[in-house]
């Protein structure tokens, strides 16, 4: 049980990257997102939803077996909360607003501007997904302002 609980808080090993272990575990949520943005709208909220309460526990229990707050290693948050930062924007399945969101939602969790570092300081489980899911609903914010100034600049002759 614990093999898989790392394996799955490591993104299936991703974690384990000796540099930047946070962007290269986070690669996986861009199929997901891609994945999810093909679906309505409730199915990505929900399904996005299921993933982000599931990954709590395993966070939380993967945490305590590594003994550090929100270790580098764990990075099923980053991948279950890169959805959000795309939720319910068809726009973004193009590959270049995918990549731009990606950038975005990394600089936010790395870099921690408020609200993430207040996310960041709820304990346990919930405070290492919570950082994510704020930095990934920063994340949507840009993206929605910039993909309704795509589709303006599209619409003008």
């Amino acid at each position: 049980m614990e093999a898989a609980l790392m394996t799955l808080a490591t993104g299936f090993g991703l974690g384990l990257s000796p540099w930047a272990s946070g962007t290269v575990g986070s690669l996986l949520g861009l199929p997901l997102a891609w994945w999810l943005l093909g679906r309505t709208r409730r199915v990505q909220a929900g399904v996005t939803l299921a993933l982000l309460l599931a990954a709590v526990p395993v966070c939380h229990l993967a945490e305590a077996q590594l003994g550090a707050k929100d270790d580098g290693r764990i990075v099923l948050d980053e991948i279950v909360a890169f959805p959000v930062a795309v939720l319910g924007q068809a726009g973004a399945r193009a590959p270049w607003a995918m990549a731009s969101a990606f950038v975005v939602y990394r600089v936010f969790d790395s870099t921690k501007p408020p609200p993430v570092t207040l996310a960041e300081a709820v304990p346990g489980g919930a405070g290492i997904v919570l950082d994510d899911v704020a930095a990934a609903a920063m994340t949507w914010l840009v993206m929605a302002g910039g993909l309704a100034l795509w589709r303006r600049r599209q619409a003008s002759p």
